[in-house]
């Protein structure tokens, strides 16, 4: 089966290469495609957060595969599959952040913790409701909190 998907927007931002940490202070604009209506975001502003999935069309093509590694190659963390953790190098190189929407300015949205890079397609954008939030605890393993020491943390 061939699944053919096109970019509904891209990220603008100061970030052009992909990196593991200190996406706090990144602000992202997500500006639509000419092709998608502008009232397609009628309402948008309604919401605090935005699920976003996008296109990581900067990851080569001879990394994006399902393995067993170490998260970040840090040797001190348990090997894990690529679907038990949220690194950029998947199959089918989609990346998934829930985002905080700031403002809306037409066809543009002003979001911060959207940790993707200047120029990634948006695949799709989504509202965040708490009725499709998890219900009940999250359950996750120590060496995530490793992982995410500092990524959502300001450079200094």
């Amino acid at each position: 089966m061939k699944i053919e998907l096109s970019p509904i927007g891209y990220v603008k931002n100061n970030r052009f290469s992909m990196e593991d940490d200190f996406w706090g202070e990144v602000l992202s604009e997500i500006v639509l495609a000419e092709n998608i209506s502008t009232n397609a975001l009628e309402g948008i502003e309604n919401f605090s957060h935005l699920e976003v999935i996008f296109y990581m069309d900067k990851v080569e093509d001879s990394k994006a595969v399902a393995q067993c590694r170490h998260p970040r190659n840090d040797l001190k963390l348990p090997k894990v599959g690529t679907f038990a953790q949220r690194n950029k190098n998947r199959p089918n190189k989609l990346g998934l952040t829930t985002a905080v929407l700031l403002a809306r300015n037409h066809r543009t949205l002003l979001v911060k913790n959207l940790d993707a890079i200047n120029g990634t397609p948006v695949l799709d954008i989504k509202p965040v409701m708490k009725e499709f939030q998890v219900q009940g605890e999250i359950k996750q393993p120590l060496w995530t909190q490793t992982v995410m020491k500092n990524y959502w943390e300001s450079k200094k």
